[in-house]
């Protein structure tokens, strides 16, 4: 795959992110370098010594809970993961990519089952289909896999190294089998709707297609934009798709969303848009920030045209 492909799709899965759950949030420690690193082992010890002074830390106990699991301590991994499961409720470890390694052991099930009776009380039952939503939390958590295995591998080596290709090589092959799985899903129960598996596991189903090939995002299109407007989709991802469908097809984009990497400049920029001075009033119809602030992040500055 070229440096360039490469880049253009690490930067549009930052900005779907930035529409997904939210990320948990520390302070830089010791323990966060090592992890960032790949240094999963000694970040384990690390976290575990900041634990010892901080136990009710749902932080602290999550992240050594994901430094064990990636360093295939399983036993340890699990121990954890039960602790975390006494201070905090939430599905984030669901489709966290740091618990690949341990979704097979059968305490895995366990685990899950004993947050969603915590968030079946919290939340009074927001899943309507459980085994539907625990399918979707897996494939998300597959496709969110080895992004930073990648990062790690191209600042060791460099962006376009046999090793990065190799692990995007793999990666891809992931994609291929979400995306196999999902349609087998989809064909026996729809579209996942958000008021049967909540917005969670709805989503995944959109970063699954949105990650495949431009004939599945034409293919499902429609079909999102139906449920946007029964309100059982999210309009951010209608908007992430349609974009990624036009500029595939060499169209303008309608909400801004999708931005190229110019080799020549070394800089990003938008796709072309379909109308300037209308792109803000359009992004803002669905939710979505200011163009000028979304792009910012990937040091494009923008200037809406005037009417």
């Amino acid at each position: 795959m070229k440096l360039k492909t490469i880049l253009i799709i690490l930067s549009l899965i930052v900005g779907q992110l930035a529409y997904s759950q939210p990320m948990m949030q520390l302070k830089r420690s010791v323990a966060d370098s090592l992890n960032d690193e790949g240094n999963t082992v000694s970040a384990s010890y690390e976290y575990k010594k900041m634990f010892l002074k901080n136990p009710n830390d749902k932080n602290l106990v999550y992240n050594l809970a994901c430094a064990l699991s990636a360093s295939e301590l399983t036993d340890s991994c699990f121990k954890y993961l039960n602790i975390y499961l006494k201070i905090d409720t939430s599905i984030m470890a669901f489709t966290d990519p740091d618990f690949i390694n341990v979704r097979d052991d059968k305490r895995w099930n366990d685990f899950e089952d004993k947050m969603i009776a915590q968030l079946n009380v919290k939340l009074k039952n927001p899943y309507k289909d459980i085994e539907y939503a625990k399918a979707l939390w897996r494939l998300q958590a597959y496709d969110q896999a080895y992004f930073k295995e990648i990062g790690i591998a191209g600042r060791k080596t460099c962006s376009n190294s046999s090793v990065v290709r190799s692990i995007w090589k793999y990666k891809f092959s992931i994609n291929e089998k979400n995306l196999a799985e999902l349609e087998k899903l989809i064909e026996m129960k729809g579209w996942p709707k958000k008021s049967d598996v909540g917005s969670s596991a709805a989503g995944a189903a959109f970063f699954v297609i949105q990650h495949s090939n431009p004939e599945m995002q034409v293919k499902y299109l429609p079909t999102l934009k139906k449920l946007c407007e029964e309100k059982e989709a999210r309009w951010e991802h209608y908007a992430l798709m349609y974009d990624r469908v036009q500029t595939s097809q060499k169209k303008p984009q309608r909400y801004g969303s999708q931005v190229n990497y110019n080799e020549k400049t070394n800089s990003f920029e938008l796709f072309p848009l379909e109308n300037e001075s209308k792109v803000d009033e359009w992004r803002k119809e669905i939710g979505l920030e200011p163009l000028s602030d979304y792009v910012a992040k990937w040091n494009i500055k923008f200037q809406p045209s005037k009417k």
